[in-house]
């Protein structure tokens, strides 16, 4: 049962969604969301009844003592408001609503219709998920994020690529799905989290993530420690790294694939992306300029790559350039860290990296602010590890 009282009227609310679990590679997704919660001090205002969703042999609740008085934590899904005051520098006020939670083990389609009810009664003109997956990436690069949408006037409006996929899905691909249905505009976003080192957390791409994000809805995100903590954990993992020369070749091998495959990206609209988000950054009153948005793999186990990872898809490479739907062009993507369990629900964002399945996997574009800047390329789905190309989620 949806209740929204006290809960004031919101203003042009988008709400943003993601999910532990199988599409949450290094925790990257959920702690974007987590991060957008923290910074804006989002007010908590519903969630969802875990006994209809969850399986609590499978997501145990956990038991903390405050003050000497044991209290119970259950897995759930929890809705947030946050009030931006200047979302245009202009003085004009927006909101969000964050969704954060963990994938149901069951449900799925009362879970969505559930989320689509609070979106309808809230007046939300946009959902946006994020995702997060394992693939063939350097950590030494900008990290591949990708941006999908089911609605072909959206895809051309907001600079996304049409999904085209195919096969098995989560809980992303499903809502992402029930949301187009109902005829609310939606978008998915997907990073590309290196698999040989995918343990959580994972800062730059949980920054990738929110750097594509304030592009797509033209709001200025406030990113804290995020940079700081992004060049930390790129320092920890070169070090990691030079200490195997296995490691240190291969990670080699797909910089130099990456770097060969982006050539093409290194100027045109790529860089035009860039330099839009540095103005707003410096001027948030004068943007957007180019376009209107208003309205694991251990390191250890690296020689050991060819066993099965976590599931992801497989894409097609269209050029080389940013990787798609069905050919292999040198990187690719697993989606979730472990195996979702079979429940029935088919989900388009991850399969075994031995099968080389088609899937979705982010794109991979050049363009950078930083080392840990997001990248956006066009391919269509997203694959497990091997040897395909990155390309993007649904």
């Amino acid at each position: 049962m949806i209740e929204l009282e006290g809960l004031p009227e919101l203003v042009d609310p988008v709400m943003i969604c993601a999910f532990e679990g199988w599409n949450d590679a290094g925790d990257a997704a959920s702690s974007a969301v987590g991060h957008l919660d923290r910074e804006w001090k989002g007010d908590v205002f519903a969630s969802l009844d875990a006994e209809d969703y969850y399986d609590f042999q499978v997501n145990r609740p956990t038991v903390t003592l405050h003050g000497g008085v044991r209290k119970v934590t259950w897995p759930t899904t929890q809705l947030s408001a946050v009030r931006i005051a200047d979302a245009d520098g202009k003085g004009h006020p927006r909101d969000l609503v964050l969704v954060r939670g963990i994938e149901p083990s069951m449900r799925w389609r009362s879970f969505c219709n559930e989320i689509l009810g609070f979106a309808h009664e809230l007046g939300v003109e946009l959902v946006v998920l994020l995702g997060a997956l394992l693939g063939d990436t350097p950590h030494t690069r900008p990290v591949p994020v990708t941006g999908v949408t089911s609605d072909p006037e959206l895809a051309e409006s907001m600079d996304l690529e049409e999904t085209r996929y195919e096969g098995p899905t989560g809980i992303v691909g499903i809502l992402q799905e029930a949301c187009t249905h109902a005829g609310v505009p939606t978008a998915s976003l997907w990073a590309a989290v290196p698999h040989y080192v995918s343990q959580p957390p994972n800062p730059k791409a949980t920054l990738a993530l929110l750097n594509r994000l304030d592009d797509l809805i033209g709001v200025r995100i406030p990113l804290g420690e995020l940079p700081e903590d992004a060049r930390a954990w790129q320092t920890g993992v070169d070090q990691l790294a030079a200490e195997d020369s296995e490691v240190a070749e291969y990670v080699q091998t797909l910089e130099e694939a990456r770097d060969t495959a982006e050539l093409p990206e290194a100027s045109g609209e790529a860089i035009a992306r860039e330099f839009e988000r540095y103005l707003r950054r410096r001027d948030p009153g004068a943007g957007p300029y180019l376009r209107d948005l208003s309205g694991p793999q251990p390191l250890a186990d690296l020689t050991g790559r060819e066993e099965p990872r976590a599931p992801g898809e497989r894409g097609e490479d269209d050029g080389g350039e940013d990787g798609g739907e069905d050919e292999d062009d040198g990187t690719s993507a697993a989606e979730g860290a472990a195996e979702p369990e079979d429940d029935g629900h088919a989900d388009e964002n991850g399969e075994s990296g031995e099968t080389g399945d088609k899937g979705e996997a982010t794109g991979a574009a050049g363009d950078s602010e930083t080392d840990v800047a997001d990248t956006h390329g066009d391919g269509d789905e997203p694959r497990p590890g091997g040897d395909g190309g990155t390309g993007d989620k649904d």
